[in-house]
């Protein structure tokens, strides 16, 4: 289970992504270089040509080859969701699974909808198969949400079947299918009229979902304003949809206010202890004890305008008990953070949350002043001064975990 948001702005598409996976297994966040093209590359199950490479960062669970999100050096974004539909799909291995698919759209596009044409025609061409969830042992389908500074995608599949629309001014994907006949592009095989909502299984439920989309939604459409400025109203933070609001977004445990990044400590709610059937209790920040988790985050921001890099925060574990890192394309990731090790700090501190809600405050009251003092340092920062400084703010999120015990 995961969530993802895109807001495309005058000047700039803001991009998000939680990824909830089992609650053990470890998620990396790294750089990879440029690669040429030549000879073979394996995938999780597959081998297939190798096209080359653009340089990226992203995440990925410590056994999978590819990425639940990421940001390439052309100012691609990529996040995937998996999708519950009526057609189950295979677990034996010989095709690609969604975080191969992330991974190969950000290697070998230069925009969104490059990266959308990339995507489906390695569906049409491989389709989609083998275990993506090692812990409960399930394969999925995926839906995408996928974005560039200046156009945004939603793209839902199903085997090898897929139907896309154009984002028009914002989008927030779950775990459910969203589109129905308003797709504006499909593969061969779907017919004109066809509504995706088809696409759904009667036996699953969808509240899990609907109720997270209930929250993301405003903050990427037309009532998005009317939100943050509530939320800012609440908790002193500015109001406009920014990265600061989304790392926001991206740590709420089902209450209507939200902290940010310049506010105060931020939203200390602890996460709820229980799920109902109806999706009551599965949050934005993820804590369904003992199945699924959020593991890594992802902020991104793609400004239109050329001569601007793109930038990025990263949350190694729960956004709740972490801190978002600014990032650097091509190469400037904290070194620590592609090992397990430092994922697993993060996690004690889940775990010491979902214990003892109470421990969410005295965590926030030492990260969040931290993460503060962070941002509003790379926001200043030259370009030659970001290599010392990615290096000096890990020291600085270590010795915060330090002090809380990890």
């Amino acid at each position: 289970m995961c969530d993802t948001v895109c807001a495309r702005l005058d000047d700039r598409t803001l991009f998000a992504k939680n990824s909830d996976r089992p609650p053990t297994e470890v998620q990396l966040i790294e750089a990879h270089d440029r690669r040429a093209s030549g000879g073979s590359l394996s995938t999780q199950y597959l081998t297939i040509p190798d096209l080359g490479a653009s340089a990226l960062i992203g995440a990925r669970p410590d056994w999978l080859w590819g990425m639940e999100h990421g940001l390439n050096e052309h100012r691609v974004a990529i996040g995937n969701e998996q999708l519950y539909t009526a057609e189950v799909a295979q677990k034996e291995p010989g095709a690609l699974i969604g975080m191969d698919l992330v991974r190969l759209g950000l290697e070998r596009a230069r925009s969104a909808e490059e990266a959308l044409g990339v995507i489906t025609s390695l569906l049409g061409e491989h389709g989609q198969a083998g275990v993506a969830n090692r812990e409960h042992d399930i394969s999925y389908f995926s839906s995408f949400l996928i974005a560039d500074p200046s156009d945004s995608y939603v793209l839902e599949t199903s085997g090898s079947e897929w139907v896309a629309r154009e984002v028009a001014t914002g989008a927030a994907i779950s775990n459910r299918v969203t589109i129905g006949t308003d797709w504006t592009s499909g593969s061969a095989s779907i017919p004109e009229s066809f509504d995706a909502q088809r696409w759904l299984d009667p036996d699953s439920p969808t509240g899990h979902a609907d109720k997270r989309l209930a929250c993301t939604r405003p903050f990427v459409t037309g009532t998005a304003e009317t939100v943050v400025a509530a939320t800012a109203a609440a908790d002193g933070a500015d109001a406009e949809i920014s990265p600061r609001a989304l790392a926001s977004l991206m740590r709420h445990h089902g209450t209507t206010r939200w902290g940010a990044p310049g506010g105060p400590a931020g939203d200390v709610c602890p996460p709820p202890e229980s799920v109902a059937a109806d999706g009551t209790g599965v949050t934005v920040c993820m804590h369904v004890r003992d199945f699924s988790v959020t593991t890594s985050s992802l902020i991104a921001e793609l400004p239109l305008d050329p001569d601007c890099a793109p930038r990025a925060w990263v949350a190694p574990g729960s956004p709740c008990v972490s801190v978002y890192l600014p990032v650097f394309l091509p190469d400037l990731v904290p070194e620590a953070l592609a090992q397990p090790s430092a994922w697993r700090r993060f996690a004690a501190l889940r775990d010491r949350v979902e214990a003892d809600g109470d421990a969410l405050g005295e965590i926030r009251a030492v990260l969040a002043p931290l993460e503060t003092g962070i941002w509003d340092e790379a926001d200043g920062l030259l370009p030659a001064e970001q290599p010392g400084f990615v290096s000096r703010s890990w020291s600085l999120v270590s010795n915060a975990l330090d002090e809380l015990g990890v």
